[in-house]
């Protein structure tokens, strides 16, 4: 186990700049997930941890050591990759072994760690199969287990569990969880552009947004009070609502979908509001906190609703050109252009201004 600290590292190809001024520490026995868009930059801040690509700018120190200028091997990580890259021609016990054989670890060391992996990732009955004989999931397990038999003092994690089908995503997720704390908490840092990996499986999780991390936090810190419209819009799913939204500082008084909502509920829900009228705001509202009420605030007309049994989804249009989705625990019935009406939980409202900047 060791810590990580990335001080101000870019990283440019050519005139591209990809990863601007980043600086991170990740504790010793953390599990931190680097999430965002596709072209953000997560992946090449991971490699560039990784010893693949050089940094161009800033350090990266792994245990207290300055880890930039030495190729990967002398790094003390282990990483694995969202294609599986297994021998084909070598079977589960030849490809957990292979990296140590080929650093000349003694044979009986080699066994001994092979065969500890095996028994973490339940592999024992398919040791003696060959890549094209097991299933997706077996092959991902196959992966990381060649990952753990090197003892790295930091494992990365690159997408991992992208090419698999949805169900057995979810049941990956829970085994890399589950690795996690069998291997004494590890320090683990894992990519992925799906907030719903992040939000399950991170101590702590760095949004990324054009080379750039938005907001570093705990899930629950992330989800409560994003710092802007981008990470408020990105963790949670559904997606938070944004609705246009003006301050009247004469009335104290919040428009937003054609309602007029009073400046004191607002400063309940933690918003610091601005001293003078301002225009271009954001009015946040999760989909999780807008619940059905005859007297509720917004109201308009059912575009699509989406019925999943124990909970369901619907689209309402308020006003012009604007949404607002809810999520409804139980079961209704709703058809497109039926009136509905939603109320919002005013202690978890959020609103951003016009830079894009939580106003709190």
């Amino acid at each position: 186990m060791a810590t990580l600290e990335i001080i101000n590292v870019s990283k440019s190809f050519g005139r591209t700049e990809v990863i601007r001024d980043v600086s991170l520490q990740v504790e010793d026995g953390e599990l931190i997930v680097f999430v965002g868009p596709s072209g953000c930059g997560k992946s090449t801040m991971l490699r560039m941890i990784a010893g693949l690509e050089q940094v161009s700018a800033g350090e990266i120190w792994i245990g207290g050591k300055q880890v930039d200028h030495l190729p990967p091997a002398k790094r003390g990580i282990a990483m694995v990759f969202q294609s599986y890259a297994l021998y084909p021609h070598k079977n589960v016990r030849g490809n957990l072994g292979f990296a140590l054989k080929h650093a000349g670890v003694r044979r009986e060391e080699v066994e001994q760690r092979v065969n500890e992996a095996a028994e973490i990732l339940e592999l024992g009955d398919l040791m003696d199969r060959k890549p094209r004989e097991l299933s997706g999931g077996q092959r991902q397990r196959v992966a990381i287990g060649r990952a753990i038999v090197r003892e790295p003092q930091i494992f990365l994690f690159d997408e991992p569990l992208s090419n698999l089908d949805a169900a057995l995503r979810v049941h990956m997720r829970v085994e890399i969880l589950k690795l996690h704390q069998r291997l004494d908490n590890n320090t683990m840092i894992y990519v992925t552009h799906d907030q719903v990996e992040a939000m399950t499986l991170a101590d702590r999780i760095a949004v990324f947004r054009n080379g750039r991390v938005e907001q570093s936090g705990t899930p629950m810190e992330l989800y409560r009070k994003p710092a802007n419209d981008f990470v408020a819009g990105f963790i949670g799913s559904p997606s938070m609502n944004f609705l246009n939204a003006e301050w009247d500082a004469q009335t104290e008084k919040l428009s937003a979908a054609g309602q007029l909502l009073d400046g004191s509920v607002l400063q309940q829900a933690g918003i610091v509001l601005p001293g003078e009228s301002a225009t271009g705001l954001k009015l946040g509202i999760r989909p999780e906190h807008l619940s059905l009420s005859p007297q509720g605030e917004f109201s308009g007309r059912v575009q699509v609703f989406e019925n999943l049994g124990g909970e369901s989804f619907v689209h309402i249009n308020p006003v012009d050109d604007e949404v607002l989705v809810a999520k409804l625990e139980g079961e209704h019935n709703f058809r497109p252009g039926d009136n509905c009406c939603l109320q919002a939980n005013p202690a978890f409202l959020h609103l951003f201004g016009a830079d894009g900047q939580r106003l709190s």
